[in-house]
């Protein structure tokens, strides 16, 4: 049986530079990681080291689930946040469109006010122009009852 040699050929394999292995957790327990190239003669420390694996594993998985969990909540914000501002954002633009149809109504009205009160003041100008002539006939009708008052 050459469990021994194999082992160490394959985990040699795996060393980094100086015989580091840089994909090695580390190791707050004292237990002995697979890449050391040490080869395992009992069931004992093949399960202690698959439990090592499986705890490693698990730290690793919770990490994931932590870190999807957070990102799921700020994409949730943001797209909570988004849909909020797009309401408002179309709430403003419906009470701008009520605005400015309103605003350009009004401006109608008063173009064509303005428009009638142009056509008004066109015969106005005739109107003028007949109280200057009645004006003069007035004046002259005024001084000759004066002339004929004051006969002597």
């Amino acid at each position: 049986m050459e469990k021994h040699g194999e082992t160490c050929d394959r985990e040699e394999e795996h060393e980094g530079v100086d015989g580091d292995s840089s994909l090695d957790p580390p190791n707050p327990e004292g237990e002995t990681p697979i890449s050391d190239g040490i080869a395992f003669n009992n069931q004992s420390e093949i399960f202690r080291a698959i439990e090592v694996v499986e705890r490693d594993s698990l730290a690793i998985a919770q990490s994931f689930t932590s870190l999807f969990a957070s990102l799921r909540l700020a994409l949730s914000e943001s797209t909570s946040t988004s849909l909020h501002h797009m309401e408002c954002f179309t709430d403003a633009t419906g009470r701008l469109q009520e605005s400015v149809l309103d605003a350009a109504t009004k401006g109608n009205r008063y173009i064509n006010s303005c428009l009638r009160l142009n056509e008004e003041m066109k015969s106005v100008d005739g109107l003028a122009s007949q109280l200057k002539v009645l004006r003069k006939h007035v004046d002259a009708l005024d001084s000759a009852v004066n002339k004929l008052l004051h006969v002597p």
